[in-house]
């Protein structure tokens, strides 16, 4: 899957250093410096893509680079399509290429939004009732922090400062809290961020499918144990397909992720995970990806809680996942039978640094007895 999408990429981005050479070309100041040379304007307009995809690369990544030379390609097709239209109207040419200008200042405003999007961070909130004899209960949620990315260790600190701030009864890591490029450091300085949160119940993580690395562990300084290491040391209890009571009235149920199959260490079913637990207790499962909705809602539990998705990333592909059956829900809150699904955009990002579709965020969900509201 990721072979196809990243190959659609380099193919998307050839095309569109193609088609916006031959764009670049028709713009006046080329026109009037080089003639009626089409070969002269085509190669002027090549340096000039290039020049433009090399500065965003060097900012931003090789990735990010292609992604701003397809959303410039989309919209000045766009732009040319209504240049045309309008051209057609009036009856006569315009003078001078305005499509051109318009479709860079509105792919440069466009992803301008988008990187504020993926590199700040809101608050969600979610109410949840029940009625379970519950005490209230508020969780904090996140996921996908892929520490190192949109911020490094000490930046994370201050997102740790801005949850406290909510007065948790617990946090939840829902996967990917560090990401194959994360580097020891930084690993450890979240880690230690994660130290200074005073709950009720603690805090506590699941595994992601970046967490544990696709390298060698000597890529970037640890492995899965290490990581474990890092957060036991910091007070954060790690489930790995285990049940935890909180309290009296609470289940927590912290699933391996659905990527342990494909490392030979297949996780638990939810049937397993659920088989004996008080059925009058309210159930939270944390499990990295969205993707096993049905066996959730069949199992009883009361509330899921998932990430994964980047809530969808870019539009207009931002249901994609869900809409091809990868996911089960990109992302916010869905109900099936008795169960809550709630699947965060996550506080960060990996590669890529735009959100388009959705906006970085933490979660507080709030869970109390129908009656208290």
């Amino acid at each position: 899957m990721w072979a196809l999408i990243f190959a659609s990429l380099f193919f998307g981005m050839i095309v569109g250093v193609i088609y916006l050479a031959t764009r670049f070309a028709k713009f006046f100041f080329l026109r009037k410096l080089l003639g009626k040379s089409r070969i002269l304007r085509f190669a002027a307009g090549l340096l000039m893509t290039g020049l433009l995809a090399s500065g965003v690369g060097f900012l931003l990544g090789a990735i990010n680079a292609a992604i701003a030379i397809l959303h410039l390609m989309a919209a000045w097709l766009l732009c040319d399509g209504v240049s045309r239209l309008a051209e057609w109207k009036r009856g006569r040419r315009f003078s001078k290429y305005y499509a051109g200008a318009v479709a860079l200042c509105v792919t440069g405003v466009y992803l301008a939004c988008g990187w504020y999007l993926a590199n700040h961070v809101w608050r969600t909130g979610y109410e949840l009732e029940t009625d379970k004899q519950v005490e209230p209960l508020r969780i904090v949620q996140f996921a996908d922090s892929h520490v190192g990315n949109t911020f490094d260790g000490e930046g994370f600190r201050e997102l740790v400062e801005a949850m406290q701030a909510e007065n948790p009864d617990i946090v939840v890591i829902t996967g990917d809290f560090v990401d194959d490029d994360t580097m020891r450091e930084d690993m450890e300085a979240a880690c230690e961020a994660l130290g200074t949160l005073k709950t009720t119940y603690g805090v506590y993580y699941v595994f992601g499918n970046h967490d544990k690395g696709y390298y060698a562990p000597e890529y970037r300084g640890y492995d899965g144990n290490g990581l474990i290491a890092a957060l036991e040391k910091n007070h954060v209890r790690v489930l790995q397909d285990e049940v935890v009571p909180l309290g009296e009235h609470y289940y927590l149920i912290g699933r391996k992720d659905r990527s342990e199959g494909q490392r030979g260490t297949p996780r638990a079913s939810m049937e397993q995970l659920t088989a004996g637990l008080d059925p009058d207790r309210y159930s939270i499962v944390l499990d990295h990806q969205p993707s096993d909705f049905d066996a959730q809602a069949a199992s009883g539990v009361d509330l899921v809680l998932c990430g994964h998705t980047h809530g969808g990333q870019l539009f207009p592909f931002h249901r994609m996942g869900q809409w091809t059956g990868i996911d089960d829900k990109s992302y916010g809150l869905e109900r099936r039978e008795g169960t809550s699904f709630i699947v965060t955009s996550g506080i960060s990002d990996w590669a890529i640094q735009f959100k388009t579709g959705c906006k970085s965020e933490y979660v507080v969900v709030d869970v109390f007895r129908a009656s208290e509201k």
